[in-house]
């Protein structure tokens, strides 16, 4: 295998030195005729730079990402979304993931901001006064996605309405006996602003459900399923947080021989692919998130070159009736 180029050989076959090629690299200066024969080395070599040997210039073209986690369908197409959009505008996309862990999350929001990107995105656990005190102080653009950030430039879904759809969409079926699988408070946009609007929606047809809290796990579904059941074992419906909490209430009520959606009916919130794998198909909400993504990427390539955004922009979903909800 050869061996990769590296900038010494650059410096080595233009007859410069290092510190000459990190300039021109790096957007310093480098009179036109060295310019000239490093040009050469480089388009002769068809030679790439590494985008962490950018990350001292003024502008790196680097963008740093920071996600809850990777083991998610909805994280993976904004994460998609963004690094289409950024490879396109000739950005490198580096990720940085906190595993739902607050303290690595603004971890990692440190490290890229020492890092000097041009930029950060982040699909944020919650916005908290640490949040709050580091981004003021990061010197650089930030978009927060996913949670409503009223100190500076959001992207947000539209946890609320969507909420209050399927909560609406369940007392319009009949149901009384209803279930509600959320996840915990810490996450504002899903934890409370989306449980609102479930729980306001089947207010309207005088339905208080019984509740449960879990993290975003298809063992967490598992486990809540089992407390809702034994609180109220005739349930006629449960609506669930995410898919993925969705499919642990599947597997807990085919153990219980409840038949879905005759005897209970499952609604949720993601549109996963594998939603329509389910025997039945789940119904549930599809988020844009491919929106979200490109939204995010156009968004902090504008404030990154000084053109007017939006301080909150937001996100829609498509409701998908699947086979999980009796008629």
């Amino acid at each position: 295998m050869a061996k990769k180029m590296t900038m010494a050989d650059i410096a080595n076959l233009s007859g410069v030195g290092k510190s000459t090629v990190s300039r021109y690299f790096n957007g310093g200066y480098v009179k036109d005729e060295t310019r000239a024969k490093i040009q050469k080395v480089i388009e002769e070599y068809n030679y790439t730079p590494n985008a962490f040997a950018r990350l001292n210039a003024k502008q790196s073209n680097v963008i740093g990402v920071v996600v809850p986690t990777l083991n998610s369908k909805i994280t993976s197409r904004v994460i998609t979304s963004i690094d289409r959009y950024l490879r396109e505008k000739g950005y490198t996309t580096l990720i940085q993931n906190s595993d739902h862990d607050i303290d690595q999350e603004l971890q990692n929001i440190q490290r890229l901001i020492q890092l000097n990107v041009d930029g950060i995105l982040i699909s944020s656990i919650a916005i908290t006064k640490d949040h709050k005190e580091l981004l003021k102080k990061a010197g650089i653009p930030v978009v927060v996605l996913t949670q409503d950030y009223e100190d500076g430039i959001s992207i947000i879904y539209d946890d609320y309405h969507a909420g209050k759809t399927i909560g609406e969409y369940i007392g319009k079926k009949g149901h009384q006996k209803v279930g509600y699988i959320g996840v915990y408070e810490i996450d504002q946009a899903v934890g409370i602003e989306r449980r609102n609007g479930v729980l306001d929606g089947l207010k309207e047809y005088g339905i208080t459900p019984v509740t449960g809290k879990s993290d975003y796990s298809f063992i967490g579904g598992q486990t809540v399923t089992r407390e809702l059941l034994e609180r109220e074992s005739d349930l006629d419906a449960i609506i669930c947080a995410t898919d993925r909490l969705a499919f642990g209430a599947y597997k807990i009520l085919h153990e219980h021989k409840k038949r879905i959606p005759e005897e209970v009916s499952v609604a949720a919130f993601g549109g996963y692919d594998e939603s329509t794998l389910l025997t039945p198909e789940l119904t549930t909400l599809k988020f844009d998130s491919y929106g979200m993504g490109y939204l995010g990427a156009e968004t902090i390539l504008k404030m990154i070159t000084g053109e007017p955004v939006s301080k909150k922009q937001i996100v829609g979903y498509e409701f998908i009736e699947g086979g999980s909800v009796r008629s």
